[in-house]
């Protein structure tokens, strides 16, 4: 009997949003997203993600740029609504990889997937564009097989599963939404993978709910920020880095 091969290696990206978000609270360069990253780095993350909001309200201009050149090889992620004027930064920036995000000024974080069957025209030479380039397009999508399929009309290689319904209803407790969204992630990862494209998960993952979704094969990179950043309030960026390293690596064993 032949064995199946292992699932791909569980990759870690870093969302370092917060950081420039506590700096922005009083002004000033204190504390430098940069330094944050590159600690994030040296702990064990394999990518760095940030999101340039039209409203600025965390990360700025300048981050991207600082970010860029301080990190090297190690890729960024750069999250971005599908709007011109962050086209022509991300042309200019030239981010590994660029997330086309929802985003609305009133939100207090990103609330859902993209439109991707409403906005399909819409995106489609966002995508285009960012991939004649050279950057790696991903699409921020619900975990649903019709939102998959549609992102790779649109000609995303990547997608990026919300996972915020499944990681609220485990937070509050219950079990049998909770069971509904971790089937409906599932699902959509796998139907990414007959599609021939890479599979991403994120938004409100804890250590608990990572070491879950890491045991789903077909998932290769976790980008996780806002949880990462208020727990090194506690016990520092390098410990909860290497903690959540760890957690994701028994989730993965358990695929």
């Amino acid at each position: 009997m032949s064995k199946l091969a292992p699932p791909p290696a569980l990759r870690l990206g870093v969302n370092i949003d917060h950081v420039a978000t506590i700096r922005n609270a009083r002004g000033g360069a204190h504390p430098d997203p940069v330094r944050a990253v590159l600690l994030a780095i040296a702990s064990g993350a394999d990518g760095i993600t940030a999101h340039l909001r039209e409203d600025r309200r965390h990360i700025r201009d300048d981050d991207m740029t600082r970010l860029k050149a301080a990190i090297g090889a190690t890729p960024l992620n750069f999250e971005m609504a599908a709007t011109e004027q962050m086209l022509d930064i991300a042309l200019k920036i030239k981010p590994h990889a660029a997330c086309l995000v929802p985003e609305k000024r009133t939100e207090r974080t990103t609330e859902g997937g993209l439109d991707v069957l409403g906005g399909h025209n819409h995106l489609v030479p966002f995508a285009s564009e960012l991939g004649r380039a050279g950057i790696r397009v991903s699409l921020f999508i619900e975990p649903a097989l019709e939102a998959v399929e549609a992102a790779r009309t649109i000609g995303a290689p990547v997608v990026e599963l919300h996972a915020g319904a499944w990681c609220e209803a485990v937070i509050g407790g219950n079990l049998t939404r909770a069971a509904h969204e971790l089937e409906r992630i599932r699902l959509a990862a796998r139907r990414a993978r007959e599609l021939g494209i890479e599979c991403h998960a994120g938004h409100g993952l804890t250590y608990d709910t990572a070491r879950v979704i890491a045991a789903i094969p077909e998932i290769v990179e976790l980008n996780i920020g806002h949880f990462l950043v208020g727990e090194a309030v506690f016990v520092g960026l390098e410990q909860v880095v290497r903690t959540m390293r760890a957690a994701m690596d028994e989730g993965r064993a358990a695929a």
